[in-house]
C-alpha cells in the first residue's frame, strides 16, 4: 500500500507539475484598458499613448511587427522600456523578412525561425509579465505564406512555437495569426473558417494549446461596413470566429483584435468617427475582447493612409480625435519584476548563436524520459 501511494504521489507530480504547455496570466481577472493602436516601427509608442491611456484610461495597448532580420536589442529593448514607461503592453507580431510595405510574396517561415524569435524575445525585459506573441500573420492569403496557403503547415508552426516560447518562459502568452475575414476559398487563398477547421484536423486539439487568438475585425466588404451590421465579414466577424474555435477546443479563449478600422477611400473621416464611438459601444463591448488595436496610427504613405489616424500634415484626424475622447478603464496588469535582462544598460551584449538541432527538441520527449525514470524506480521498490 505504502509503495502504490509513493508511486502516485510521484505519478501526481509527473502529470500536474511538470510544465508541459504552461498557461500564461488570464488577462481578463485584472482591470484592463482594452483601447490599443497598431503602429509599424518603435518611434511611433510616444503618440500611442496619448490617445490610449487619456480620459481615465492607463495601461492601454500597442500591436508592432518584428521582421526576421530585424533582432536589434538596443533597438527593441528600448522600445520594451519605453513601453514600460509610458505604461504600455506590447502584442509583438512575428513576421518574416521583407518590406511592410511590400505587396509582393512573404517568405514562409521555418521551425528554426519560431527559435530565434523565440530567444530573442526571451532575451528582453517586457514591461508585464505576459508576453504577448503573434504567430504570423494572414496565413490564410497565399501572398503571406510564400505564394501558397496552407493551414496544416500552419497549424504546425503553431504548435511548434507554443512548445518553444512555453520552453523559454511560461510568461509567453501565444495567439493565433488574425485571418483576413474577406478572404474566400479561391486561387488566393482560404476563407478564413475553411481555413481554421482544416487546422484543427491537421493538429487535433490546436485552439488548446494557445492561449488566445487573434482577429482582424475589419468592417467588410470593402472596409465600409456600418458598424451595426453583424455578420460573418464585418466588425463582429471574431465572434463567428469564437464561435467556431470554442467547438473545435474545450475552452473560451480571449479574443485580440489587433487590425480594424474604416477606410477614408470610401466613406468621410467625420463618419469613420462615429463608426469608432458606435464600435466600441456595442460590437466591442465584449468582456471576451482583451484589447482592440486600430490599423494604425501613421501610414507614412499608400496604401495604408486610408486607415491613418493623422493626417496628411502628422496631426489627428477625427477617428483619432474620437478614440482619444472615448471613456477608458484604468488597466492594472501584473508587471514583470525583472528589469534589463539584456536592456539598453548593457548594450555590448550580443545575441549568442542558436544550436538549432539541440534546441528544437520536443517537450513530450523529456517528459517521457522522466516518466520511464520513476517507473523503473517504482518497479525496483
Amino acid at each position: 500500500m505504502k509503495k502504490c501511494f509513493v508511486f502516485l504521489a510521484l505519478l501526481f507530480t509527473f502529470v500536474f507539475l511538470i510544465p508541459g504547455s504552461a498557461l500564461a496570466f488570464d488577462p481578463q481577472t485584472v482591470p484592463n484598458n482594452k483601447f490599443g493602436l497598431h503602429i509599424l516601427f518603435p518611434t511611433e509608442i510616444e503618440k500611442v499613448a496619448k490617445i490610449v491611456n487619456t480620459t481615465g484610461g492607463d495601461w492601454g495597448y500597442v500591436t508592432i511587427p518584428i521582421e526576421a532580420n530585424d533582432k536589434d536589442l538596443q533597438k527593441w529593448q528600448k522600445f520594451m522600456d519605453d513601453a514600460k514607461r509610458l505604461h504600455l503592453i506590447p502584442i509583438i507580431r512575428l513576421a518574416t523578412n521583407g518590406d511592410y510595405f511590400n505587396t509582393a510574396v512573404w517568405d514562409k517561415p521555418s521551425d528554426a525561425d519560431i527559435v530565434d524569435f523565440a530567444n530573442f524575445l526571451n532575451s528582453l525585459d517586457w514591461p508585464t509579465k505576459n508576453r504577448y506573441v503573434v504567430i504570423y500573420n494572414e496565413v490564410n492569403r497565399n501572398d503571406e505564406w510564400d505564394g501558397n496557403a496552407n493551414p496544416q503547415e500552419y497549424a504546425s508552426i503553431l504548435s511548434y512555437a507554443v512548445t518553444v516560447f512555453k520552453s523559454k518562459s511560461s510568461d509567453f502568452f501565444i495567439l493565433s495569426a488574425g485571418l483576413d475575414n474577406a478572404a474566400s476559398n479561391s486561387k488566393d487563398g482560404f476563407n478564413e473558417y475553411t481555413f481554421l477547421s482544416a487546422m484543427n484536423t491537421a493538429t487535433p486539439g490546436i485552439f488548446n494549446q494557445i492561449d488566445g487568438i487573434t482577429s482582424h475585425a475589419y468592417p467588410n466588404p470593402g472596409f465600409s461596413c456600418p458598424p451595426n451590421v453583424v455578420s460573418s465579414e464585418s466588425i463582429y466577424s471574431f465572434k463567428s470566429e469564437e464561435q467556431l474555435v470554442d467547438s473545435l477546443s474545450n475552452r473560451k479563449l480571449p479574443t485580440f483584435i489587433t487590425e480594424t478600422g474604416w477606410s477614408s477611400d470610401k466613406i468621410p473621416d467625420s463618419l469613420i468617427a462615429q463608426y469608432f464611438k458606435t464600435a466600441f459601444d456595442s460590437a466591442w463591448n465584449n468582456p471576451r475582447i482583451v484589447a482592440v488595436t486600430p490599423f494604425l496610427l501613421e501610414a507614412g504613405s499608400a496604401p495604408f493612409n486610408q486607415f491613418s489616424f493623422e493626417d496628411q500634415s502628422g496631426n489627428p484626424n477625427l477617428r483619432c480625435q474620437a478614440v482619444t475622447n472615448y471613456p477608458k478603464t484604468k488597466g492594472a496588469p501584473i508587471l514583470n519584476e525583472t528589469s534589463n535582462v539584456l536592456g539598453i544598460e548593457q548594450p555590448e551584449i550580443t545575441e549568442p548563436i542558436k544550436n538549432f538541432k539541440s534546441e528544437t527538441t520536443n517537450d513530450s520527449g523529456v517528459r517521457m524520459v522522466v516518466f520511464k525514470s520513476v517507473l523503473k524506480w517504482f518497479l525496483r521498490l
